[in-house]
């Protein structure tokens, strides 16, 4: 390759344009000084097609030799750069995260890509948006798949839904199902979670998009419990930064996802990875998640995403392109499914599924509420307070991505789209605040609920799987199917989510039910 001439033919990049909310307002152009960071996405050396590896799961240094950037590729985008007098953070950039980050002014930036840049207010909130088709070199446009960064609108929220806030529904709600609280041991144990592991050996990601924690809050969850406080690690992208504010923001999320996966999987190191919430600080953080060569996790879990009509293509495209990097690599990835029913909180009168649930490279996790007696699992059905001003469960069929083979005996409804079809959740657990989690955020004790609360239920519970097993399990979802009707779930058969009810088998509330841990693990030694 060579440089890209001043003079070469430029062409617009394939990258759509994130609309603005409803109510926003321009308030003009960003300044011409402001400081900007983009993160460039390139295309693989090779492509990866996870079907020819048949279920193998590759080494970090045969990654780097098939499926990472070629160096070719950003010497390229370095000489780009160099002409528009915008410099490249090289601590940043990763050839194997197939990321270059540049930086400059915003006048820099807009006449590199002949864009527009405004800034938008919105709910008295202030981003930043980009106005028109970037475009490149056409050598260079030819290698890059996402530019994000020009973009500041924040991108997704966090599934989770407190107690206190559904106060007002006990009185609305029959008399029987009244209120019951657990620890996250007690749903392990409701569950029958193998009690032969503690997940060690094993490191459990966890990406946060705001909020934080502190580790007095940890240490005394952990030992009012009786239990060795796990090994937590903050690691910083983007400039996102461990923040604990107070008990009203997203430190419920992040105490959730800590507090639920280490009471799991005791023995498990856990890493926070903190990023901005913006599409490119989501997928900066999930990238280096999985790249991680410090910490080194098996699993990364999610509790945070959005509906897919609120992403770009380019963005959703650049997310699924890293699940697919992690499957390979035998990284699996729990998503939460979304705590806004069947439209996933669009008021357009249509379905919507929440991305990245909806990618086919995770493992999507629906919300039940359950019914126990001591430990003993009595009844379960589908999340659903909507009626009652609350929330439920996520689910349905994704407009973007296509059925996968493993879900093509799972009777997913029709999808809306001729390019949709993949069925959302695949797995479920306890998720109603109602029957919800007992956690301590910023000195308080509470009770949360969510979606949020089963990505890393199940995160835990892969841990003491990988543990027992002996090796990672990697994308589990080509595994899972076949197990549809068996014991290793407990099939949720009632409710509804909206517009779609649980039934016998996979369904789009429930996906294939929750989990009993030690005859899945049975299960998957057998298989």
């Amino acid at each position: 390759m060579h440089s890209p001439a001043s003079g070469s033919p430029r062409v617009p990049l394939t990258i759509d344009q994130r609309p603005l909310p409803e109510g926003a307002r321009v308030v003009g152009p960003t300044p011409a000084t402001t400081p900007i960071r983009i993160s460039i996405i390139v295309k693989r050396k090779n492509p990866l097609r996870l079907s020819e590896l048949n279920g193998r799961q590759i080494s970090r240094e045969e990654f780097a030799a098939r499926y990472a950037a070629d160096p070719a590729t950003f010497d390229l985008l370095r000489s780009f750069a160099q002409e528009h007098g915008l410099a490249v953070d090289e601590t940043s950039s990763s050839l194997t995260r197939r990321t270059m980050v540049l930086y400059g002014t915003a006048e820099q930036m807009r006449n590199a890509f002949e864009i527009g840049l405004q800034e938008i207010d919105h709910q008295g909130q202030s981003y930043r948006a980009r106005t028109g088709t970037p475009t490149m070199p056409r050598e260079c446009a030819n290698l890059v798949e996402a530019v994000l960064g020009f973009d500041t609108q924040p991108q997704a929220r966090a599934h989770y839904r407190r107690l206190r806030d559904l106060e007002h529904l006990k009185n609305l709600r029959p008399a029987a199902a009244g209120t019951q609280a657990y620890y996250p041991r007690q749903v392990a144990q409701i569950y029958q979670f193998p009690t032969g592991a503690t997940g060690a050996g094993q490191t459990i990601g966890i990406i946060e998009l705001g909020g934080g924690y502190t580790t007095t809050d940890v240490q005394q969850y952990f030992q009012n419990q009786g239990l060795t406080p796990p090994s937590v690690v903050a690691v910083s992208v983007d400039s996102g930064a461990n923040a604990p504010s107070n008990p009203n923001g997203p430190d419920s999320e992040v105490m959730l996802d800590i507090e639920v996966a280490a009471s799991v999987a005791p023995a498990a190191a856990i890493a926070v990875y903190f990023a901005p919430n913006t599409d490119q600080g989501f997928l900066d953080a999930l990238t280096t998640a999985i790249h991680d060569t410090t910490n080194h996790p098996s699993i990364i879990s999610i509790s945070w995403g959005g509906p897919e009509s609120t992403w770009t293509s380019s963005a959703m495209t650049a997310m699924d392109d890293a699940c697919q990097s992690a499957a390979a690599l035998g990284v699996s990835i729990t998503v939460a499914a979304g705590d806004s029913g069947s439209t996933d909180g669009v008021s357009d009168g249509a379905n919507h599924v929440d991305f990245p649930a909806s990618s086919p490279h995770v493992l999507a996790c629906g919300g039940t509420e359950i019914t126990t007696s001591g430990s003993t699992l009595v009844s379960e059905v589908v999340w659903n307070d909507e009626a009652q001003g609350g929330g439920a469960t996520g689910g349905g069929v994704s407009a973007v991505f296509p059925l996968p083979s493993w879900q093509a005996n799972a009777n997913v409804p029709a999808p809306a789209t001729s390019n949709g079809g993949r069925g959302v959740p695949d797995v479920a657990g306890d998720a109603a605040p109602e029957t919800g989690y007992e956690i301590q955020v910023d000195g308080q004790s509470e009770v949360v609920g969510g979606t949020s609360a089963v990505a890393p239920l199940w995160a835990g519970l892969i841990a003491l799987l990988n543990q027992q097993l002996g090796k990672p399990l990697g994308f589990l979802n080509p595994l899972l199917y076949p197990l549809v009707g068996t014991t290793a779930f407990h099939d949720i058969t009632q409710g509804n989510n909206g517009a779609y009810s649980a039934g016998p088998g996979w369904d789009a509330c429930t996906g294939l039910g929750s989990p009993d841990g030690t005859a899945l693990l049975q299960a998957l030694k057998n298989g």
